[in-house]
């Protein structure tokens, strides 16, 4: 009574084991990821060149002693100072000079007495002349000594200009209205002429040096803007002056001289990097996510056929935003993984779902992970 009942459970546990289907039926093959995909858009993008530079001063001035031998006696500015073209910089002690000036003045009135004496005497020679009371050539050193002592007052009078000269170059001033940059000059030193005692910027103007690769200098004209961000963050708009004439021959980089407005972020000696602003373009994009690195090169992952992704190298552009330019390898009605490229490899079956699937999938998950932590 009981021997019918063995074949009945061999065929339950059989199809236990089996899942309910046959032993010789293949499994069906799993996605490798579930994604959302999107396609390239056409449209217009901010065309720009990166480039990296120093900021220097636009020019800077050396500020000489023009006379030597003298005391500094005053230092009226300091680094920093914001000084006004003739504005006094530093005083030389002036005793010296103020002595020479005196002396100049006194040898200037000698000559001008002796040339009033020489002018009475060639006076009288010449009223002399064809009496025979006076030889000619008598006469004629008369006149000579009139002519010698007129020099003679010019000379004085040189001289003494050269001293007021000297006396005036005492006080040194600033060449052009700028910022201080630098200051040698101490009180008590005694300097040569020509010695620098200043250095300064000239009408406190920068400019920032970005170099530039030569191919793409004919991408530059005078005037174009450019946006620079210094290490601290701080960012400027700017606009190119001058392209650099010449092209280094071991980086084959050219400068090129952006002026900078006056802003108390902005320093000479600051490295910045930053971008000249081109204008806009059409130009095809993809998400920065559906890009992906393989094997050295960019590429995406192409949907096939519905659930197969294919990998395709393409070439890359400029970087905007969120998004990055594609130039070549990509048609525009192409269907690209817009994420999770990272974790796919060529031809695998992926499971395709819309965005707002996925953000409902991952919320359900993160609740289900609430709760289980919950309890």
């Amino acid at each position: 009574m009981q021997r019918p009942l063995l074949p009945l459970i061999a065929l339950v546990a059989s199809l236990w084991l089996t899942g309910g289907h046959a032993a010789d039926t293949p499994a069906k093959a799993q996605p490798a990821l579930t994604v959302t995909v999107t396609t390239p858009v056409r449209g217009l993008l901010a065309e720009h060149l990166a480039a990296n530079g120093n900021i220097a001063a636009w020019q800077e001035a050396g500020v000489g002693a023009e006379i030597g031998g003298l005391r500094i006696a005053q230092v009226l500015a300091n680094v920093g100072d914001t000084v006004r073209k003739g504005q006094v910089l530093a005083r030389f002690a002036t005793d010296l000079v103020q002595g020479d000036v005196a002396q100049a003045r006194a040898a200037l009135q000698q000559a001008q007495a002796a040339v009033a004496e020489a002018q009475a005497n060639a006076a009288r020679a010449r009223a002399l002349a064809g009496s025979g009371a006076m030889s000619a050539q008598q006469i004629q050193q008369y006149v000579t000594a009139e002519q010698s002592a007129t020099a003679s007052v010019a000379a004085a009078q040189a001289a003494l200009g050269t001293q007021l000269l000297r006396l005036k170059h005492t006080e040194v001033l600033a060449p052009d209205s700028g910022v201080i940059s630098a200051r040698l000059a101490t009180v008590g030193a005694v300097v040569n002429a020509g010695a620098e005692l200043f250095r300064m910027v000239r009408q406190g103007r920068l400019e920032w040096r970005a170099e530039v690769n030569a191919s793409d200098l004919s991408r530059l004209r005078v005037g174009t803007r450019a946006l620079i961000t210094t290490t601290s963050g701080a960012q400027v708009q700017g606009k190119v002056r001058v392209l650099g004439p010449t092209v280094d021959v071991s980086t084959r980089n050219a400068l090129v001289y952006v002026d900078l407005p006056s802003q108390p972020d902005l320093r000479a000696g600051l490295y910045a990097s930053g971008e000249f602003l081109l204008g806009d373009k059409q130009a095809l994009s993809l998400p920065l996510s559906s890009v992906v690195v393989r094997d050295g090169f960019p590429s995406v992952f192409e949907l096939q056929g519905g659930d197969h992704v294919a990998l395709r190298r393409v070439r890359t552009g400029q970087r905007v935003g969120d998004r990055i330019e594609i130039t070549q390898g990509l048609a525009e009605n192409a269907r690209v993984v817009e994420r999770g490229g990272t974790f796919l490899n060529d031809g695998d079956l992926v499971h395709v779902v819309t965005d707002s699937e996925q953000k409902q999938d991952q919320s359900n998950a993160s609740q289900a992970r609430t709760a289980t932590k919950t309890k």
